[in-house]
């Protein structure tokens, strides 16, 4: 049995972060041996250093910022076996924060809040079937319309252009104004919900990021108490597990930071895979993939939360002949497990035993909403601009610094540009109503969000959902395309593929 504190430091490859002789800004470490996750050499190729800290096994020495050691999980089932153990690797920090600095840089991310992340038992319980339920009264169908039409919306404002950033004009976009919608949260709340869970994940200025990030979350809580309505927040705090505001306000913080940041590199880790990879461009009969195999892929290779799923041992235990001490963090490399070798590259496709979700009862539950707003997403792009293409070389993408995430600066594209036509104007009278309404036999009679609007329950079991957009976001017919005047290009069979051609 093993420390890493005692373990000889495998040599690790030229351009390795795990180098000395680097300044801290750049990436070393301030424990000998242990490898930096922080930094940009880190960014620009995490592949590598997961292979050197194969080295170790499948469990290695880290450090998550300067000064914060941890161990990293590599290996598939090693990792399996931590997630699948919360009684020996809980969720809980607060024996680990107790010896951390006010502002450490990744405490915003790893402190304890009361959400369901969190906790363990029967408190996880609790707090999660609040979030499962609330989760199930979004229909999957006006989920999928409002993504459409925010894609339609987005597209508008930079295809007349020639050129366009899909991270800052579209994937960051794409999610907040989705999830705004789905939590009832006015624009000013999700634009600093947004600053602050991006300064947490860079980790930059994360103590001040992480007070702005409380304070959004705290009014729209409160506008909420005043104003109920037909959406997640509503929903959580009428749940009848009977959550405190205090714990309404850390479930949204946990969903909202699930939904954004990490469906935001969903969005664009999947643009770049399809915009850059032969397998995903040639024509059906040579074996080209379906978006959906893409984002299978990516969440295989490259998942938008890289190293996380972060555990503390309750007591000194061995795993994997390496003896870790209680209360200090284990964090599992979802990337590097998903590549572990002992795994078979040719089995992915079609496989969805990644953990990019996740394992154990903490699996992520909102994996279905994130691959249909993440596909959507995708395809109405695609579909409105299906000559684009990488303005620089895959090779010269510039990756975000920080430990946790797996997260593009920018991902410059050029296409032919398209003209935008005036909208057309919609007589009043032949508006339809935005609502999902459901057949009279599916409602349940004289059903209402007690103190909200008047806006009928739209599932099948009595279940609001909230409005699509408002009439004025109507899907643009000009994004559409049609079979006659469809580019001959590389992506042709594959939009055909969308559309059952």
């Amino acid at each position: 049995m093993t420390s890493h504190s005692a373990d000889p430091s495998p040599a690790p490859p030229p351009g390795c972060p795990a180098h000395t002789g680097r300044s801290a800004d750049s990436g070393r470490s301030a424990h000998p041996g242990r490898v930096p996750l922080h930094g940009p050499e880190f960014a620009a190729d995490p592949g590598r250093v997961y292979a050197h800290l194969r080295g170790w096994g499948p469990v290695a020495p880290v450090e998550l910022a300067p000064g914060v050691p941890a161990t990293l999980v590599v290996g598939y089932d090693t990792a399996l076996e931590v997630l699948r153990d919360p009684a020996t690797f809980a969720k809980d920090a607060r024996e680990w924060q107790k010896g951390i600095p006010a502002d450490c840089p990744v405490l915003p991310l790893m402190m304890y809040r009361p959400n369901c992340r969190n906790t363990d038992g029967e408190v996880h319980a609790r707090l999660r079937a609040a979030v499962t339920d609330s989760l199930a009264r979004v229909d999957l169908n006006a989920l999928r319309d409002h993504v459409e039409r925010t894609a339609d919306r987005l597209i508008r404002g930079f295809r007349g252009r020639g050129s366009a950033d899909l991270v800052g004009q579209y994937a960051r976009a794409l999610p907040l104004m989705v999830f705004n919608e789905l939590f009832g949260c006015p624009p000013d709340i999700g634009d600093r919900l947004v600053e602050g869970m991006s300064g947490i994940f860079d980790t930059v200025n994360a103590k001040n990021a992480n007070q702005v990030l409380r304070q959004a979350v705290l009014d729209l809580v409160t506008l909420k108490r005043r104003e109920p309505g037909a959406d997640m927040t509503s929903w959580l705090m009428s749940h009848p597990v009977g959550l405190t505001d205090e714990e309404v306000m850390h479930q949204v913080l946990t969903l909202q930071g699930a939904g954004t940041e990490p469906e935001q590199n969903l969005i664009a880790n999947g643009l770049r895979l399809l915009l850059s990879d032969d397998r995903f461009a040639g024509d059906l009969s040579g074996g080209s993939l379906p978006v959906e195999d893409a984002l299978e892929e990516v969440l295989w290779t490259d998942p938008p939360l890289a190293n996380f799923a972060i555990t503390y041992p309750v007591r000194d235990v061995d795993l994997a002949g390496v003896r870790l001490q209680k209360h200090q963090p284990v964090v599992i490399s979802l990337a590097g497990a998903n590549t572990d070798p002992s795994l078979s590259a040719g089995q992915r496709v079609g496989n969805r035993a990644h953990l990019a979700w996740s394992a154990g009862p903490h699996t992520c539950p909102a994996q279905g909403q994130a691959r249909l707003i993440a596909s959507v997403a995708i395809e109405k792009l695609l579909d409105a601009l299906p000559e684009m293409e990488l303005a620089v070389p895959a090779d010269r993408l510039v990756w975000r610094p920080g430990p946790f995430h797996r997260a593009l600066t920018e991902l410059p594209v050029r296409f032919p540009p398209v003209s935008v036509p005036e909208p057309a104007r919609v007589p009043e009278a032949a508006r339809v109503p935005e609502q999902i309404r459901v057949p009279e036999q599916a409602r349940v009679p004289d059903a209402r969000m007690p103190g909200s609007d008047d806006r009928p329950w739209a599932g099948g079991d009595g279940v609001p959902v909230p409005a699509a957009v408002p009439p004025a976001s109507a899907p643009d017919p000009a994004l559409r395309g049609s079979a006659s005047d469809e580019p001959r290009d590389p992506w042709s069979s594959l939009k055909r593929w969308w559309h059952g051609e």
